[in-house]
């Protein structure tokens, strides 16, 4: 029996989670994944992978739509400059505005790193479960499952601010 004072026991508390990596049933015999709740999991699994690629598209949209209106705005303020006219105060603050948008639209970038990693994850584990609750009853074979990013998250930045970055 293992005890608070055996130092193979776990922390008190601590539940013993499988590796995704593997079985991940061989730790508890008589644990499988029953085959319909494998396929729910995995069903909801993919409709999440499917949402994140629509939010995907729809943040490429709105970042293509700011970003035009944002660089259209401020070749129409540097027009008026390079025309020789001098830009109020508070259109030199426009201006300045319009800059750190653009800046801040950078995080697009950041944004698409994260989704395409957490789709992999996700994809990952509904492969997993595809192939460990099919195992060998699979009738187009054993299922090939592509390994899952190494990194818990490709992203480490939690926000963005101006840099010497040239923008326009």
């Amino acid at each position: 029996m293992l005890t608070n004072d055996d130092p193979v026991a776990p922390p008190p508390g601590d539940v013993p989670v499988p590796e995704m990596n593997g079985d991940p049933y061989s730790k508890f015999p008589g644990s499988e994944m029953p085959l319909l709740l494998a396929a729910e999991l995995q069903d909801h699994l993919m409709t999440a992978t499917n949402d994140l690629e629509r939010l995907q598209r729809l943040l490429d949209h709105a970042c293509e739509v700011l970003m035009g209106g944002f660089h259209g705005a401020a070749a129409q303020l540097g027009d008026a400059i390079d025309g020789g006219h001098e830009l109020s105060p508070h259109l030199q603050e426009t201006l300045k505005t319009l800059y750190q948008a653009v800046t801040a639209l950078q995080f697009q970038d950041m944004a698409t790193q994260l989704i395409a990693h957490t789709n992999k994850r996700l994809r990952n584990c509904a492969d997993q479960i595809a192939r460990d609750a099919l195992g060998d009853d699979d009738p187009d074979g054993a299922a090939v499952v592509e390994d899952g990013p190494m990194k818990p998250n490709p992203v480490t930045q939690d926000e963005v601010d101006a840099g010497s970055v040239e923008l326009f």
